[in-house]
């Protein structure tokens, strides 16, 4: 495949959202180019492969993907969902929270009557709670009309769904402390902070999962390339190894983006899947209104992660076909961010990969705990990525080391065989995510929701430039089923809100009708 000359639109960066745009504006006769600067396409969709065992980076579970759910609907009508090989989560507890102390599992349950149900075991005196919790989850979730592909003005005027805090209405619910801390406990899903996470963060990233909940079979970069093989069958291009460096400008709009490598790219509409803050930097800051790039320069970026992965040794450890979310303290899982060193890990969230050949025993597990970018400062000026090799030396291995060994201390709490059935053991750092994903500090999601200044870290996908768009995680919502929204909304500024979501909605109908 060879560069053009000129494309209507150029996409830099293949993350989800970069490819999910490509692909509409591909299908809409656009012609596209998108730009990669890894090795690998897909952003957080990216595996790795070690001692001959898949791992993802940032994919361990996906929502909403039953039949005529609301990813569901959004996979179809983009041309993935029938190819992806995907296993169903335990229906009765795809996720489960642990307390140090207690040996009970605590258990979330697909399908909101199911839901109900197992915590009403766990639970029997809080029906009242448990049922107010529902229902409110589904009353907000439906406040966002692309959420649940309807039409209907944007959400931004309804200032009550904004200004409640999760924790705050949680705790509303019930007095008790173990509950509370069960319908919280797979915060780690969107970085739970006690003081600033909305309700509707909650809701939207639970949600989807209640309804029902999978793993991708041998890794998440299926979705990529599955997304890669349409857009090139709809006439779009990617290329890898093409890091954009700066841009051109002509009559105050962008001309043309050039590469490292040296490949200039011109184009009519320029849509950055970049973090924003990255964004103005590489775009010019003097491009932008003064007050425009000091509210996004102070977003605050969510928590950055550790993450360790462990090889097992074959047929060793049986296969848990749901996640663990384990936290020391059952009063305190909003604040788990706020370690100490000597309390560190505070909390952890692990999940197993699912492989075709064998699902009665696991190959691997990675567990993810919390971790500050301000850990990383005695190596924050080395830069390291497949593409560009840059060792980070002996005293940033050993400290990888010593905090794996921490991780897998806490996970013998619940596996008390753990180690002997490990057979290599890998780590990534928030520098890795920051390397890899481009984000800001490593930040696991973007940017942080505060309850108390809500419309603070809500960024438009058009710019003051006037051919230049945002998509990806950090503009709305993370996740996968929140990025793919939030492509939609990229692209409904060009073709049309009303237009764009009837089509998908078309090409629903048309498949039930086949």
């Amino acid at each position: 495949m060879k560069l053009k000359e000129s494309y209507d639109i150029v996409i830099i960066g293949s993350g989800l959202g970069g490819l999910v745009s490509a692909i509409i504006l591909a299908k809409e006769g656009y012609s596209v180019c998108v730009l990669e600067k890894n090795n690998q396409y897909g952003g957080n969709l990216q595996t790795f492969v070690r001692n001959k065992t898949i791992f993802d980076t940032g994919v361990h579970y996906i929502g909403g993907l039953s039949e005529g759910q609301n990813l569901y609907q959004y996979f179809k009508y983009i041309g993935i969902m029938d190819e992806l090989q995907l296993k169903k989560m335990d229906e009765d507890g795809f996720d489960v929270i642990l307390f140090e102390g207690d040996d009970k599992e605590y258990r979330h349950a697909q399908g909101y009557g199911n839901y109900e149900k197992v915590l009403l075991e766990q639970f029997p005196e809080e029906g009242i709670a448990i049922k107010k919790y529902c229902s409110k989850l589904r009353e907000v979730c439906a406040k966002f009309p692309l959420y649940a592909l309807q039409r209907g003005k944007a959400y931004y005027d309804d200032a009550e769904i904004f200004n409640l805090g999760a924790k705050d209405y949680i705790d509303s619910l019930t007095y008790n402390e173990t509950l509370r801390a069960v319908l919280s406990g797979n915060n780690y899903l969107y970085a739970g902070d006690a003081t600033k996470t909305p309700f509707y963060v909650h809701a939207l990233s639970v949600n989807s999962f209640i309804e029902s909940s999978y793993r991708c079979v041998n890794g998440g970069s299926q979705i990529t390339k599955l997304l890669v093989r349409r857009l090139l069958e709809h006439g779009g291009e990617v290329y890898k190894h093409h890091e954009v460096e700066k841009f051109t400008y002509q009559d105050g709009k962008i001309a043309s983006v050039i590469c490292t490598n040296g490949a200039e790219v011109k184009g009519g509409l320029f849509i950055s899947n970049i973090e924003p803050k990255l964004t103005l930097k590489m775009v010019g800051e003097d491009k932008f209104r003064k007050a425009y790039t000091n509210r996004v320069e102070n977003i605050e970026s969510t928590i950055a992660a550790f993450t360790v992965y462990l090889v097992l040794k074959p047929n060793t450890f049986k296969y848990h076909n749901k996640n663990y979310y384990f936290f020391k303290d059952v009063n305190n899982i909003w604040d788990t961010q706020n370690y100490t060193e000597e309390s560190w890990p505070e909390s952890y969230m692990m999940s197993m990969g699912v492989h075709k050949n064998n699902e009665e025993y696991g190959d691997s597990i990675a567990i993810m705990t919390y971790m500050r970018y301000e850990e990383m400062q005695p190596w924050e000026n080395t830069f390291n990525t497949v593409a560009h090799k840059n060792e980070r030396g002996q005293s940033y291995e050993e400290f990888k080391a010593e905090k794996a060994e921490k991780v897998i201390d806490e996970l013998e709490k619940k596996f008390p065989n753990i180690r002997e059935c490990i057979e290599e053991v890998y780590t990534s750092t928030p520098l890795s995510y920051r390397d890899y994903i481009a984000s800001n500090r490593g930040s696991m999601y973007g940017y942080v929701k505060d309850v108390n200044k809500p419309m603070q870290s809500f960024i438009s996908p058009k710019t003051k430039v006037e051919n230049l768009m945002f998509t990806g995680q950090s503009l709305n919502m993370h996740g996968i089923l929140g990025v793919t929204i939030g492509a939609v909304i990229t692209c409904s500024e060009i073709l049309g809100r009303d237009y764009l979501l009837d089509k998908i909605l078309v090409a629903n109908k048309k498949v039930q009708t086949v």
